[in-house]
This record gives structure tokens, C-alpha cells and sequence, in this order.
């Protein structure tokens, strides 16, 4: 690729020069996208500005030729596309998630020549849903049989599926054993270049309410012969793969919901900056800057806990079936929540789509809501949470964790290459990042003692640290029930992914209490925290006001 050979200013910075510089007159123009919402129509000019950066060497592992970073490089380089346009993100970015299973399962071989092929800009998609079925993946109807000869029959298909029609590979997940079930799966990686004309044949894109210029259609199959090698691992692993492969692609979901919370944050401080009121503006009203600073606590509270994800997919990355599930739930949760109440400050200028900024806040807005239903919907991660409750509320009442590997998670640095072997359907350790809360209240209290970090900080996590003790035991006050989940559960996971968020904030500003902006930022996450998880609880007014101060620099990271 050209133009990024070793990134020194590192690929989000390569990005943003890149977008800035098609921003004038060129594809990233918001006028240019939003004629290409109007029409629905792919952002093709886009994405050839993201392949120019060389952005595809964020999707392969660095043994194979990728990029150095891993998973925190790879949602820091997409959240940069999304605080332009969600939409471009998931085009191009899908890429990543059909290439997931061939990184975690494939041979070495698989890996070599899907790397290859990704590298020199192949599109990558991935098919789990088909008509009718949504996320029940075990009742899928398309199927691969073994053909005499060597080789795979496929027939059905698979729907609604991002870049089934543009991509030139689709890594599909069929019934291999008519009896289908657990191991009645399997995963093959087909090319349809190398299918015979007329075996396949791409399904209509589908109007969407957001991201409406992706390429959401489908693919079906009809007798598509593929070779006996398509198959990414064993026979009737498809699921196991399939579900430690949304580990990782799970976690970097949260890309696309920091960059879409940060660009109705912008949008609205420039609107409130400038909107004349009262003989003032906007921006110097109580009330509005209180939203703003809310609002840009509830992004660092977010921004925390989508980078201890992305870290401990290398550091903690047994603990990961825990860890994808909450932030893919918790995170588009936190910042739309945000979003709302931007939305609200906005206003009817919010929902125009052409006389205000080229309606960029309502497509933000309408882009984002589908972040919440990608790979999993927040019902189906919570679920798979629910499903370890009686683990994780018997290790933060005994407050064991991994030390090493939280250590790891939290200390600014590279992270170690990412082992997919080591990812696990459940957790043995539970969660580290949350058990380990009582030894950091412990630290930050000593640090507030001694005016190293403020005062309050001892109050903000001591009371972190009660509402954590109490969603433990409501965890372990539910049984398991299967189908017959009682509806406060998937409250107490909606409680439990704030308490990880929260105590992410947490290391973090035990991680760093000599630098003051940073303890600021993380600080008022704190507040936000307790805000979610305390009805009735709100922060004082000077927790914020810092925050609504610090919106001039709002294309950076708020946590370094």
C-alpha cells in the first residue's frame, strides 16, 4: 500500500491527514456524504482514501504482515473514520470481521493466503444470518456437503449480510450435519472469483433507516462447488469459532460508537458556541454546558472501557467472553445515551437533513442506533453475560483476579502479539478489571489522602465499589433459566457493563494521577458513573464545568 509504509505518526494520525485533506473538496466533504446517504449509494472514493492509507494492515495480525498495534491499533483507526462518517467505517471495516475466523482458527497456510489477499485489498465479509432465523444461528438452513471427489456443495443462503455483494470473499457458516446443533456447524471461507458462473448469485441491498449507503444485501448459493481446504477449522467448530471470533470483532465495535459519540459532541459544542441567545450564547448558559460536560463524561466513561477491551484481548484474553459481551452491550449504551441528550440541546437543527451543517448530526444519529444490533444485539450479548453471573459474582466477593494480566491491560505500552488459542466460550477467571476494584479503591484513597488525586476521588470509588458488592449479589441471587431469563437479569447486566466502565476509569486515574487533565476527564467519567448506577445520584456542577472547558481540541482521543 501506498503512502503508510511504517506510519510514524501512527495510523489514526495517517487517517486523519488523509480525511482532512479529502475533506476539502473530495469524499470526505460533508456535502459529499451527505449526498451519498440520500442516494443510499456506497462510499466508494471513501474507502479507496482509507486503502491509500494502507488502513488493511490494521485487519491482518502482525506475524502475517499487519500492523504492530493489534486490537487498541485497529479500534483506534476506525474510531477516526466514524467521528467523520459511521458509514464509511462499517464498509470498509467489515473486513476485519470475515477475516476474524481464519485469524483465530485457520491453518497457518489459511492465515499466509487470506493475509495475502486482504493485504492487496480484498473484501472480506461475513455470513451468519439468513432470512427468517435473524441471531438464531443454529436453525440456518444453508448447507455444505461433502462432495464425493473432495470438496463442498453449498446451497442456501445467508442474509442480510454487510459487503455480501462487494466482497470478494464471504466466510460462511453452514449446517454440515443435517441434524444440525452445536457441532452440526462448520465455517468455510468461499471466493466467489473462484466459483463457477451462475452457482451464486448476490441478493438485493436493502434499504436501511442509518448507514444507508452500505452494502447490506446477501448472497445465495446454488450448487457453488468450493475446494476441501475452504473449510476454516474442524468439522462442527463452526460455532465454536464463530463465538471467539465476535470476541474480538465485538470489541472493536466500540469503535464505531466512540467516533459517532464524539462527532454529535463537536457538532454540538460548535452549535452552542454559535448559536446567539438571550443577548449571550447557547454555549455560555448553565444548563447547556452542564449537557456538554455530561456528555463528555459519559465519552471517557465509554472511552475507558472500550480501551481496557481492546488491551485485554492481548493481556486478559481468557476473559474475553466477558469482557466482548459487556462493552458490545455497554458502550453503544453509554454514548447514546449522550447522544440523546445532544440531540436535545441541538435541537430541530438536530433533525434537518440539508440546511445545517449538511444534516450531519441527524445522520450521525441515525448511523449509530444500528451499532447496538451488529454482532449480537444488546439482548443476545447480555445474555451470553447473564450466563456467567454465578462466576462473576463469586469473584468479586472474593476479589481474585489475574495481576499480571491486569497489570498488563492497564500500563500504557505495546501490548503482546494476540493469542487466539487462549480465547475461551467462558471465563475462568471471571473479569479482572472489575474484581480487582477494592485494591484500587485502596490505592486511590491513599493517593487522595495525600492531595495526589482529589478528594472526592475516595468518595466516587468507594461508592464504585458498593454499587459493584450489589450487583454481585443480585447476580448470584438469580438462577439460571435458560429461554426463561427473568427481565431484571439483563438489568443487572446493563448495571454490571457501568460498573466494569466505571472501574476501567478507575485504573486508568490510578494508572496516571500525576497528569491533571487526564485525572480531570477521569474523574467526572467517575461522577457519570455513579449517575447511571445511582438513581437519584447527581454529580455537583463543578464536576462538568471542566469538561465543557475542555471541548476546544475535540478530534483527539479524550484518554491518551
Amino acid at each position: 500500500m501506498s503512502g503508510a509504509a511504517d506510519w510514524p505518526a501512527g495510523l489514526p494520525g495517517v487517517l486523519e491527514a488523509a480525511m482532512d485533506a479529502a475533506a476539502a473538496d473530495g469524499p470526505f466533504h460533508p456535502a459529499n456524504s451527505a449526498r451519498l446517504d440520500a442516494r443510499e449509494e456506497f462510499p466508494a472514493e471513501a474507502c479507496a482514501v482509507l486503502d491509500a492509507c494502507g488502513i488493511a494492515r490494521a485487519y491482518v495480525p502482525a506475524g502475517l504482515g499487519g500492523a504492530p498495534g493489534g486490537l487498541p491499533e485497529l479500534v483506534a483507526a476506525l474510531r477516526t473514520v466514524a467521528r467523520r462518517d459511521v458509514t464509511v467505517a462499517v464498509a470498509h471495516g467489515k473486513t476485519f470481521l470475515g477475516s476474524a475466523p481464519t485469524w483465530v482458527a485457520g491453518r497457518d497456510d489459511q492465515r499466509r493466503d487470506l493475509a495475502a489477499k486482504v493485504l492487496g485489498g480484498a473484501v472480506v465479509s461475513w455470513g451468519l444470518t439468513e432470512p427468517g432465523h435473524g441471531s438464531d444461528l443454529l436453525a440456518g438452513e444453508l448447507t455444505a456437503v461433502p462432495e464425493p471427489d473432495g470438496g463442498w456443495r453449498i446451497d442456501g443462503a445467508k442474509w442480510p449480510v454487510n459487503n455480501a455483494t462487494r466482497g470478494r470473499l464471504v466466510s460462511v457458516l453452514a449446517r454440515t450435519a443435517p441434524e444440525g446443533g452445536p457441532r452440526g456447524f462448520s465455517l468455510l471461507l468461499v471466493d466467489k472469483e473462484e466459483l463457477v458462473p451462475g452457482s451464486w448469485r448476490p441478493l438485493p441491498k436493502e434499504p436501511t433507516h442509518g448507514i444507508r449507503g452500505a452494502d447490506i444485501s446477501g448472497v445465495r448459493f446454488e450448487g457453488a462447488r468450493v475446494p476441501e481446504d475452504a473449510l476454516t477449522g474442524r468439522i462442527g467448530d463452526g460455532l465454536d469459532v464463530v463465538l471467539r471470533s465476535l470476541q474480538l470483532t465485538r470489541t472493536v465495535c466500540t469503535s464505531l460508537s466512540m467516533g459517532a459519540g464524539e462527532h454529535a459532541l463537536r457538532l454540538a459544542h460548535e452549535f452552542a458556541a454559535g448559536r446567539a441567545l438571550y443577548g449571550t450564547t447557547l454555549l455560555r448558559l448553565p444548563l447547556a454546558r452542564r449537557v456538554l460536560g455530561r456528555a463528555a463524561a459519559s465519552l471517557v466513561l465509554a472511552d475507558a472501557a472500550s480501551l481496557l477491551s481492546a488491551r485485554s484481548a492481548h493481556c486478559l484474553t481468557g476473559e474475553m467472553s466477558v469482557v466482548s459481551a459487556v462493552v458490545k452491550a455497554g458502550v453503544p449504551d453509554i454514548v447514546q445515551l449522550a447522544i440523546d441528550d445532544l440531540t436535545e440541546l441541538v435541537g430541530a437543527r438536530g433533525f434537518l437533513t440539508e440546511h445545517h451543517e449538511h444534516g450531519r448530526f441527524q445522520k450521525l444519529e441515525r448511523d449509530h442506533r444500528i451499532v447496538a444490533v451488529f454482532d449480537g444485539s444488546t439482548a443476545v450479548n447480555r445474555s451470553a453475560l447473564i450466563s456467567q453471573f454465578p462466576l462473576l459474582a463469586r469473584r468479586i466477593h472474593s476479589g481474585e483476579h489475574d495481576g499480571a494480566g491486569l497489570a498488563a491491560t492497564v500500563t500504557a505500552g505495546p501490548v503482546p502479539p494476540l493469542d487466539p488459542g487462549a480465547l475461551r466460550l467462558v471465563s475462568r477467571t471471571g473479569c479482572s478489571v472489575v474484581q480487582a476494584l477494592p485494591a484500587v479503591v485502596a490505592r486511590l484513597s491513599a493517593l487522595a489522602a495525600t492531595g495526589a488525586v482529589p478528594g472526592r476521588v475516595h468518595h466516587l470509588v468507594g461508592a464504585l465499589a458498593e454499587e459493584t458488592t450489589a450487583v454481585a449479589d443480585a447476580m448470584a441471587a438469580l438462577r439460571p433459566a435458560g429461554r426463561d431469563t427473568p427481565p431484571e437479569a439483563f438489568g443487572t447486566a446493563r448495571r454490571y457493563e457501568r460498573c466494569y466502565a466505571g472501574a476501567a476509569a478507575a485504573h486508568l486515574l490510578l494508572a496516571g494521577p500525576g497528569d491533571p487533565r487526564r485525572v480531570t476527564l477521569l474523574t467526572a467519567a467517575l461522577e457519570r458513573a455513579l449517575e447511571l448506577l445511582r438513581p437519584g445520584h447527581e454529580a455537583p456542577q463543578e464536576a462538568y464545568e471542566p469538561m465543557a472547558a475542555s471541548l476546544s481540541e475535540p478530534a483527539k482521543e479524550l484518554i491518551a
